[in-house]
């Protein structure tokens, strides 16, 4: 019974995976549920922000900021890319990076070059062989990222925007719907867009600077970018644990199915068995 062994084995180790995979996704869903609070924690603190800071460039401020003067001309896009370092999250990083192709293929038939920082491994591993230029990039931020840990290859960006080498930035990250939906997001970092941060009325309203706009309005925009950061950083985060969930969900009910068919294939092969050292001994006490 040879084929029963091997078929005994296959369930044997089939088994195992299904272990791992239910391992994984009970680790997933407890992070997610961390994770949940904390972006939670963190969403309201940026929306005010993005509504402070659309009020700003909607007004006639006595110092124009770089980050909320547009340029007409646009030659040069920069791209914060964030994504997981690690893979079993189903499509979660796939299809937020196809959806980077598009843009960056768009920009491309309107002669626009791109330059890209990456949050996380497989975006960086991604671009490097999509040949991408890649002038800044962090990884490894662990379950509890801090923005001090994401600032330092996010300034090289900021730098390039205000010397003129880059002409708009992009933040790219997966926004958090639910367990089961998260979004592929591609929103304007740098400059303000004309309608963020107003309400549906569209109103807006000038602010008193004390003591000095020039000194209230580059800590309130460093702040401000930090903020939109740190939030697609932990959307991402808790994106890539509810994928993983899911992910391994699936990959645990498959490997039930992949059971319980290997099961079927071990009775029946059992059965044919024993139904030939039945006919065998029958057979040979007709012969005697």
């Amino acid at each position: 019974m040879s084929g029963g062994k091997d078929i005994r084995d296959k369930i044997k180790s089939v088994k195992s995976t299904q272990k791992i995979t239910r391992a994984m996704e009970m680790v997933a869903a407890s992070k997610m549920r961390r994770f949940q609070d904390r972006m939670s924690a963190s969403r309201p603190y940026a929306d005010k922000m993005r509504r402070v800071i659309g009020h700003m460039a909607h007004a006639t401020a006595e110092y124009p900021h770089p980050y909320l003067v547009s340029r007409k001309e646009v030659k040069n896009v920069g791209y914060v890319v964030i994504t997981s370092d690690r893979g079993l999250c189903g499509g979660l990083n796939s299809n937020l990076l196809r959806t980077l192709m598009i843009k960056v293929r768009q920009g491309l038939q309107d002669g626009q070059k791109s330059k890209f920082c990456t949050v996380g491994g497989k975006g960086a591993l991604f671009i490097r062989r999509m040949r991408g230029d890649i002038v800044s990039s962090v990884s490894h931020l662990g379950d509890k990222p801090h923005i001090v840990d994401l600032i330092g290859a996010v300034k090289v960006m900021l730098d390039a925007y205000v010397a003129g080498e880059i002409d708009r930035l992009f933040l790219v990250y997966n926004h958090f719907v639910n367990t089961m939906i998260q979004a592929p997001t591609i929103e304007q970092l740098l400059p303000l867009p004309p309608d963020a941060g107003v309400g549906a009325r569209k109103e807006w309203w000038d602010y008193i600077y004390e003591p000095d706009p020039r000194v209230v309005i580059d800590e309130l925009m460093v702040r401000f970018i930090e903020s939109l950061i740190y939030q697609g950083v932990v959307e991402n985060m808790a994106s890539e644990m509810a994928s993983r969930m899911v992910a391994m969900k699936s990959a645990s009910d498959n490997a039930a199915d992949i059971i319980g068919e290997l099961q079927l294939a071990y009775n029946k092969a059992r059965q044919a068995a024993i139904t030939q050292e039945l006919s065998e001994i029958v057979g040979g006490a007709a012969a005697v």
